[in-house]
């Protein structure tokens, strides 16, 4: 066992996993925590994931449930254990708070030091100096707040500096291993030093670029050998490890990258609502797609016939072979965001969907959720208890194969994050 990780989100918690599957590295994603018997049918792997959804949660949720998930991933004595969140890094002190989550895992796994590694140069996210740049959908690289993420309906990011970010949140005396650090081969000493000053501190460190990266990863994983890691960040800690592990010799080399064979209809259902989802809404309109609108406030109230005209309409395009999209949003929404509301709500049409199309022969190819939160909350509702990786599509938006004791067992699965991929990628999915 070479690495555990909770994702704090479904969407990113696959992020890891594309990372995981794509190097060759055995690996399975539970969705919560794993049953004995589901997690002996994975007893090869060597590495372990479980999705969940404090992104959305408050700090007493944490409290309360985050113990049981670190304790059910330090039973699998891994080097290094992860506590995943997005690479923009999105959260405040009420909703999704990370300092929150930090706290926790230092009492559970009491590790030397905890990392932060939040930048992810593969996926365009770059800390530099403590602060926090990203790629928005123009293409241009943005301070985070002045991205488009600054106007998260739920998580706004209205500070970049991840120190004053976490403090606000309840992390203090975050030390800062930084580019000057790094290119200097001075990291190790400047660590040392950190850890001479006080037990257990927290630090940060830059990640803009490969070489920075692998400065980290080497230096993480050293000191996981002497005592097991509890760290924090997005899945640029999981590609600095890949590094580190194949020049190791512990991993073999990346699989080849192949091209996805059509298997019918594509079936996508979105509660997202940012800017690039919103792009390939309209592609695809543009394209041919059947696009059905649901109201979501009409959705989560039960609003008599919405979600089964939905399911009607979705039914019919599916079974002449259209591609189908269900969406709540065409870009950021007037009125309040409604969480895990909408998560649920979506999760059970989508479920009486699947079920409908099972019994009467109307096959969907492939099925993608859009939304970090929706997919948190739709996806389990379906009755999957893990999930592997299958194929890549786009940096952060893998192929998955579900797996499951019912009917959607051998699914293939997009959960895709609001700001994961171009304007055509639904066509990419279908293949």
């Amino acid at each position: 066992m070479l690495y555990t990780y909770y994702g704090d989100d479904f969407t990113g918690s696959t992020d890891v996993l594309e990372q995981l599957g794509s190097n060759g590295i055995p690996s399975v994603l539970f969705v919560g925590i794993p049953s004995p018997d589901h997690a002996a049918r994975f007893a090869g792997v060597q590495a372990i994931g479980i999705a969940g959804d404090s992104r959305t949660r408050s700090p007493e949720w944490m409290a309360e449930n985050l113990p049981a998930v670190y304790r059910a991933l330090q039973q699998f004595r891994a080097p290094v254990n992860h506590y995943k969140v997005c690479s923009t890094f999105d959260s405040s002190p009420t909703h999704g708070n990370i300092a929150r989550a930090i706290h926790i895992g230092a009492e559970v796994f009491c590790p030397e030091f905890i990392p932060i590694i939040v930048g992810a140069p593969h996926l365009r996210r770059y800390v530099a100096f403590g602060n926090l740049f990203a790629a928005a959908p123009d293409g241009s690289i943005q301070r985070i707040d002045r991205h488009p993420m600054s106007r998260h309906p739920v998580t706004p990011m209205h500070e970049a500096d991840l120190r004053h970010h976490l403090a606000a949140q309840g992390l203090h005396n975050i030390d800062l291993i930084d580019i000057p650090a790094l290119e200097s081969r001075k990291a190790a000493h400047l660590l040392d030093t950190y850890l001479a000053e006080r037990p257990c501190p927290p630090v940060l460190f830059d990640t803009v670029n490969n070489a920075g990266r692998a400065v980290v990863g080497d230096l993480i994983w050293s000191r996981a050998q002497q005592r097991p890691l509890f760290a924090a960040g997005s899945s640029g800690l999981t590609a600095a490890l890949v590094d580190t592990w194949r020049k190791a010799g512990l991993i073999p080399e990346p699989l080849p990258a192949s091209t996805l064979p059509y298997a019918g209809p594509l079936l996508v259902v979105s509660g997202s609502c940012s800017m690039a989802t919103e792009r390939q809404l309209r592609y695809a309109m543009e394209h041919g797609y059947v696009t059905i609108a649901l109201d979501p406030a009409d959705l989560i109230n039960g609003v008599r016939g919405v979600r089964q005209h939905a399911i009607d309409d979705a039914m019919r395009a599916l079974s002449s072979g259209r591609d189908t999209i269900l969406y709540t949003a065409l870009g950021t929404p007037a009125a309040p965001a409604h969480g895990d509301r909408l998560g649920i709500a979506l999760g059970t049409l989508l479920r009486e969907l699947l079920q409908r199309s099972a019994t009467h022969a109307a096959p969907i190819g492939r099925l993608v959720v859009c939304g970090g939160d929706t997919s948190s909350h739709a996806v389990q509702q379906l009755g999957i208890h893990a999930l592997t990786w299958a194929a890549n599509i786009a940096p952060g938006g893998p192929l998955c194969r579900a797996h499951s004791d019912g009917p959607l067992d051998g699914m293939e699965v997009v959960l895709k994050g609001g700001q994961v991929g171009g304007a055509d990628f639904f066509d990419l999915v279908r293949g």
